[in-house]
């Protein structure tokens, strides 16, 4: 009889959430974005806290408040507007060009 398969958070992501470089610095624990400014979420697998579900890495998405160390961020999945819980290390800004 076999075991159950394990089906974490991370399951599926040998490939999407491996890392090499170097490692993760304050300044990516304490980064600042304002309200209503855009961000990409990429995973940085060397952080587990705030880390959000794998399918949205790469998505583009907007800053809508944050609460505690964790950033709301608003961005669409099939055109459904989806907000979650992100920490700071997994954003990047978007530059804005004019």
């Amino acid at each position: 009889m076999a075991n159950k398969k394990a089906r974490g958070i991370r399951a599926k992501t040998r490939k999407t959430l491996s890392k090499k470089g170097s490692k993760a610095t304050v300044n990516t624990h304490l980064k600042e974005f304002p309200v209503n400014s855009r961000v990409v979420i990429t995973i940085d697998p060397s952080i587990h806290s705030g880390i959000p579900f794998r399918r949205y890495h790469g998505a583009a998405g907007t800053i809508l408040r944050k609460q505690g160390r964790v950033f709301w961020v608003k961005t669409k999945r099939m055109n459904k507007a989806v907000e979650m819980l992100v920490h700071p290390a997994h954003l990047k800004a978007v530059k804005v060009v004019e």
